[in-house]
């Protein structure tokens, strides 16, 4: 070009594209997600290092509970009761091992000697059989009284009455290790021989743990 707007010098003015305002909000939306994503994940490096209450920290707490367990079996948080079922369990005595007064305090007749005979069939040992005294006779109004020693609360009284549904239990002086087994007036009958045999299994024996349950 010549005259007045003639170009002098070797630099010539570079010709720019005007940017993209498009591009430019594009990139500040990045930049703003991607600074968010950074500081998200570093709070949940921190929550789950330090022990915060996050879902981070809860599976690192799993994990660590599960590994405990392999690591040190007999040792979990319920390993103490479960034992404790076990101890029990096998303290529990044998219906050979028991000895059954019976007594009947209803107006039933022979309702004593018919109860006996199922119970000796079952494996339990006989004692007396009646008619209930006094102090309880046609005075019970449940289906049974169960009446021995405060030893018998823990072991006889729990089998005997794996026997006999809705039956009550009472303690007295006595020294022996013979339990009562009075007769009240709501008795219908024992316990069908194979579900008191299932209910007797299940206290001689604790229940396996349920799957994924923590140790």
């Amino acid at each position: 070009m010549g005259g007045k707007y003639r170009i002098t010098g070797d630099r010539y003015p570079r010709m720019r594209r005007p940017r993209s305002r498009r591009r430019l909000v594009f990139a500040a939306l990045g930049s703003v997600v991607a600074l968010g994503l950074v500081g998200w994940g570093t709070l949940q490096l921190i929550d789950v290092f330090s022990g915060g209450g996050g879902k981070g920290s809860d599976t690192v707490r799993a994990a660590r509970g599960s590994a405990d367990c392999k690591r040190e079996p007999g040792k979990g948080r319920d390993q103490g009761a479960g034992s404790s079922s076990r101890t029990a369990a096998k303290k529990l005595p044998k219906p050979s091992d028991i000895t059954v007064n019976v007594y009947n305090a209803t107006k039933r007749s022979g309702l004593a000697k018919d109860t006996a005979k199922e119970l000796e069939k079952r494996g339990f040992k006989i004692g007396d059989v009646g008619n209930a005294p006094k102090a309880y006779d046609q005075k019970v109004k449940t289906p049974g009284i169960l009446l021995g020693a405060p030893a018998s609360a823990d072991g006889t009284f729990r089998v005997l009455s794996t026997q006999l549904t809705g039956a009550t239990t009472k303690n007295d002086t006595r020294r022996g290790k013979d339990v009562d087994l009075i007769i009240g007036s709501a008795f219908k009958d024992l316990v069908k021989a194979k579900d008191a045999d299932k209910a007797l299994t299940a206290l001689t024996k604790p229940s396996p743990r349920p799957s994924g349950s923590p140790c």
